[in-house]
């Protein structure tokens, strides 16, 4: 291969890292909104995976503790940041200026919060949101606390609690068209409408920031994970080129370790997307009551509760025998130099992108297991 050509794979691979960075880095900026004691806090460390007592979270408490605009980026994903806005109709926030003063037009949307029925606060907002051609959603919080109270009563009934309080939010909502109300507990995320309020949230939003929210949902459904695994995998041609791209250097054992070092990079991405990272599943264990080690018991991948390392990976890719011989052909064409080059850039691309393919349908089905788990204590804690 001679210097241009160098040059040219070169070029090409900056280029393809310069896409998947851009595309890892496209803003979204979410907007939530209520009044003091609503649980907008609460509800915006859990829609970012974290626990309130964990660091960098929204403080939480009886007292107002939302009293300037404040972000929190989400901690695996800085690109995705959830805005915790003072209450409208404060003194310091008055409901007329309320989206000039909270600055409305960085925010991709709104959630509006209410443990109680909307205000006319509230519907003023909306209303307004709306002129400015932003979208905005009702969020229920509290409902495990409703469901709890509800619960010591000889006629309980979860279906009809939950209509009812539907009923009253739509009703408190008097003069918006259609109103939708979203039921959650930031607590139990796996209860009521939570799961909604995502595939909602993600299937309204401009086609460019899909995947923004997508990689941080939480992972309370399969459609959701089906969701992660095509946008993943749509990926795959980009970084099994960039794996190529190393295999023109024709250096005996680098492209082993090439593809190994890209590989690291997108499997940390897999990995917390999933939600199967240690901190993700010690939230999950929290929130489902179910102990760490249980969950812990039914992951049966090594990169699953782990630190991705270089040679965790290549311990990984070893496992794989037909990309072990892959591997080693890819090594043989290399050692003719410049005519096997060509043959080992292609046996390259196909090593990657078969060992992330695997990476992610194993991910997936470990989800699949974790979720089924939820679904169990769901049915457990409702009877």
């Amino acid at each position: 291969v001679d210097e241009e050509e160098h040059k040219d794979t070169a070029a090409a691979a900056a280029e393809i890292q310069q896409h998947l960075e851009k595309q890892d880095n496209i803003p979204l900026n979410i907007a939530i909104t209520g009044e003091s004691g609503s649980g907008k806090s609460s509800f915006v460390n859990s829609f970012r995976g974290v626990s309130d007592d964990d660091e960098g979270a929204a403080p939480t408490g009886v007292k107002q503790t939302t009293s300037e605009v404040t972000p929190y980026p989400h901690p695996n994903y800085s690109n995705v940041t959830l805005w915790d806005l003072p209450g409208i109709g404060t003194t310091k926030f008055p409901a007329k200026k309320y989206l000039k003063l909270v600055g409305f037009e960085k925010f991709d949307f709104f959630i509006i919060i209410s443990n109680t029925r909307f205000t006319e606060n509230d519907v003023k907002l909306a209303q307004e949101t709306q002129k400015m051609k932003k979208k905005f959603y009702f969020v229920r919080s509290k409902i495990d606390n409703d469901i709890n109270a509800e619960r010591r009563k000889r006629d309980f009934s979860a279906e009809r609690t939950l209509t009812e309080i539907r009923d009253d939010c739509v009703h408190s909502l008097q003069g918006i068209e259609s109103p939708r109300v979203f039921l959650v507990s930031s607590f139990k995320q796996h209860w009521c409408d939570f799961s909604l309020l995502q595939e909602t949230l993600e299937r309204e939003l401009p086609m460019k920031k899909r995947d923004a929210l997508l990689f941080v949902m939480l992972n309370i459904n399969p459609e959701i994970t089906r969701k992660k695994k095509k946008a993943f995998q749509s990926k795959l041609k980009y970084w099994a080129t960039l794996s190529a791209a190393g295999a023109a250097v024709p250096v005996p054992g680098l492209s082993a370790n090439v593809d190994a070092a890209v590989l690291v990079g997108a499997v940390k991405h897999y990995v917390h997307a999933f939600g199967l990272d240690i901190p993700s599943l010690k939230r999950l264990s929290v929130s489902t009551g179910v102990p760490y080690t249980d969950l812990c018991a039914v992951i049966t991948s090594p990169l699953a509760a782990a630190e991705i390392t270089t040679e965790l990976l290549l311990k990984v890719m070893t496992q794989l025998v037909g990309v072990v011989k892959l591997i080693a052909a890819e090594e043989v064409s290399r050692l003719t130099l410049t005519a096997g080059i060509p043959a080992a850039m292609g046996l390259s691309f196909t090593i990657t992108y078969t060992i992330l393919n695997a990476i992610i349908s194993s991910l997936m089905m470990l989800t699949g297991c974790l979720q089924r788990v939820m679904v169990c204590e769901q049915i457990s804690s409702s009877t």
